[in-house]
């Protein structure tokens, strides 16, 4: 157990390395920087605000180098979400989150040395930035097969 999570610690700082190295990255898409910010790395440790299991942890940080080098090559989008979504905390007074229009952006290639088909999904909330939200599989691979995802990309 002690080897397990000397290695996902080390997997973490080399993927904390490689994110903060730089605080944005040119789109060729946008024509504009997506923002990478402290929000897309804890989105890769945690999902609907409960933390990821440590393998998926591992598996979101090991394809992080490869998202980002789709994020600064492609210049086409294969996915786009727009939803209204709560956003923040609740309120003191009544308990509501505030809602707010949220754009999902997915950016699909298949890339790297084993020539894997993976996804970089970009945010926006509101008017604000363009940021780095995460990076998955596009399929899951079964007896070394991809299988098409059918899931939503906000929740990767």
């Amino acid at each position: 157990m002690q080897r397990h999570e000397e290695y996902f610690n080390n997997k973490k700082e080399i993927a904390r390395t490689i994110y903060f190295s730089q605080k944005e990255v040119y789109s060729p898409y946008f024509k504009a920087k997506v923002i990478l910010n402290s929000d897309g790395f804890h989105h890769l440790q945690f999902s609907s605000r409960k933390e990821r299991n440590k393998n998926e942890q591992i598996y979101k940080f090991s394809l992080l180098p490869l998202g980002l080098e789709i994020l600064r090559k492609s210049a086409t989008i294969q996915e786009y979400r727009k939803l209204l979504t709560p956003i923040g905390n609740k309120s003191n007074g009544d308990g509501f989150v505030p809602m707010k229009e949220v754009e999902y952006w997915g950016m699909i290639a298949i890339i790297g040395e084993e020539q894997i088909k993976v996804k970089t999904i970009l945010r926006r909330v509101g008017n604000g930035n363009v940021v780095f939200w995460s990076v998955m599989l596009y399929s899951k691979r079964k007896n070394g097969n991809q299988k098409l995802f059918t899931e939503g990309i906000e929740n990767e």
